[in-house]
Parts: structure tokens; C-alpha cells; sequence
């Protein structure tokens, strides 16, 4: 799913009676104590990260912030927006694609860090017209990190408790030009900016990683339309029902309620993500 500057997924869920692994749809550490999530702007032990809660009432609030419903308890919220106070926040950063306002400046500034095709030409996820990143060299890696890393920083100086980096897959819509393996070195990065901010970060889809989400370290995981895939028995194992599931259509909503509502944390969202009172605004949970 996509932020506001990009709505939903990339572009941003529930599930299935099954586990299995189908494809990613496509765009938190565990506290010392179990309980309600820690609010924002809450005293962290050193080097301390805070997970949500299984089962925590969530809201997408990609689209636009908007003063959450009662008995929501986390938001995931951009990174240009503020966090809900007393909540437990998420940020989204689009960290593996451009947005699409930010093409241009990409572009200018930056061109050496867009992947390109065999022509020189941006490789662009299509869905939501997003020029990919170049991860494919620890280089690269570590230039983006220059840019990428102080929106993690923004993040946690706003109070933001947690951290989305979407687009986790974008390797799946490279043409062969990047690995699950360069997006995992990557991943690790923003990871360890994260860590040392303070912020839990979360898995975005991808099911192919979830092997390797300890070495990662990812501590949750913010999942789009794992019903529909039949994802979202393999996330909550991984991660002991500590997962955001966001569906998009209303079957896939039911049936992700009827096989999971009593453990995770499920919402129906329009898939603009479209903030209260404007026309097209979905929002439901279990």
C-alpha cells in the first residue's frame, strides 16, 4: 500500500483458513511486558523497541490523517503526518520506490540511484507509476541509506513508536534486476537505523522473507490482503499474531474475520485509503 503521497498498496488484510505461501499482495519488537501498546513518546530503555500487541485495534490512515474511531488503539499513519496521540503509530515510508511526486527530484539529484533497464530508462512499477530503487550493490545501499535513513529519523523525532518500509517486494517487478537478496541487505539497514531510533519495524507483505525475518529483524509485520492470498496463517506464526491485516474487498474482509478475528488485528479499507468524510472511505474491523 502507498501513503498519501501514494494511497495504499503500494499505492495499502486478512486471510484464509489456509498457510500458504501465495504471492505478496502489491504496499513490532515485542515489549518486556505483554498488555496495551506502549503510547507515543513513551520513555524507551536504552536501545529498547515496542511492538504492538496482538489483536490491537488498527487503522490505515494512509490517505490522510483523521481523528481515529473509538477503541482504535494503533494507526499507521505517513511520514509527513503526525502521530495519533496516545496511540500506538506506525510509520509509512515508501523506502524501496520513489514516489511519484518525487520522480523529477529522484531524477535531477539522484539518477544514479533509479534502477534502469537495458535502455538507461527507469524501471517503474507500473501499478503506481513509482520508479524502483537501486539496491543491488551495498554501494547503493548505503547511498540511499544517506537519503532514506533520516525519514526513519523524522519519524521517530515526530513520536512515531514503529516504522513501515514499504515496498519490501519491488524486486518482484525489477525484471530480474534485483534479488530477494539485495532487498533483504536493504531491509537490514533500515532496520538497524531504525533499532537504534528506538522504532519497531514492520514486515510489509512478502512472504518470501519471512525465513529470514530474525536475521532481518523485523519485529511485526503490516500485511495487505493476506485472505485473498492466503497469507495470514504463515505471518501470524512468524510473528505470534503481532500483525496489521488490511483487506480491500469485502469477501476477503469476511472470511479473514470468520478464520482469524478472535487473534489478529483486522481491517477492511478502501484502496486509496481514503481518509473519514471523503467520498469513497471504507473502514471496518472484526
Amino acid at each position: 500500500m502507498h501513503s498519501s503521497l501514494r494511497p495504499v498498496a503500494v499505492g495499502a488484510v486478512v486471510l484464509v483458513m489456509a498457510l500458504g505461501t501465495a504471492c505478496s499482495a502489491a504496499r513490532i519488537p515485542r515489549p518486556a511486558e505483554s498488555g496495551t501498546p506502549a503510547p507515543s513518546g513513551s520513555a524507551a530503555a536504552p536501545t529498547a523497541v515496542r511492538p504492538p500487541t496482538a489483536d490491537a485495534v488498527f487503522d490505515y490512515q494512509l490517505g490522510g490523517a483523521y481523528p481515529p474511531p473509538s477503541g482504535v488503539r494503533a494507526v499507521s499513519r505517513d511520514r509527513t503526518a503526525e502521530p495519533a496521540p496516545g496511540l500506538y503509530n506506525v510509520c509509512y515510508v515508501n523506502a524501496f520506490q520513489a514516489q511519484p511526486d518525487a520522480t523529477g527530484r529522484w531524477k535531477s539529484r539522484h539518477p544514479e540511484l533509479l534502477l534502469r533497464d537495458e535502455r538507461g530508462a527507469p524501471v517503474v512499477d507500473k501499478d503506481w507509476d513509482e520508479p524502483l530503487f537501486d539496491i543491488s550493490t551495498d554501494a547503493k545501499r548505503r547511498a540511499l541509506m544517506d537519503l532514506v535513513g533520516p525519514w526513519i529519523d523524522g519519524c521517530a523525532k515526530a513520536g512515531f513508536d514503529a516504522v513501515e518500509p514499504d515496498n519490501l517486494d519491488s524486486y518482484e517487478r525489477s525484471g530480474g534486476k534485483l534479488t530477494s537478496r539485495d532487498a533483504a541487505a536493504f531491509a537490514r539497514l533500515l532496520v538497524h537505523r531504525a533499532h537504534q531510533r528506538h522504532l519497531a519495524v514492520a514486515q510489509k507483505n512478502t512472504t518470501d522473507l519471512l525465513p529470514q525475518r530474525r536475521r532481518i529483524g523485523f519485529d511485526f509485520a503490516v500485511v495487505e490482503e493476506c485472505a485473498r492470498y492466503h497469507e495470514c496463517g504463515d505471518f501470524a506464526e512468524a510473528y505470534a499474531d503481532k500483525i496489521f491485516v488490511i483487506e480491500y474487498e469485502e469477501k476477503d474482509f469476511t472470511a479473514a474475520c470468520r478464520a482469524w478475528g478472535k487473534a489478529l488485528s483486522i481491517s477492511l479499507r478502501d484502496r486509496d485509503v481514503r481518509a473519514a468524510g471523503t467520498e469513497g472511505h471504507v473502514a471496518k474491523r472484526c
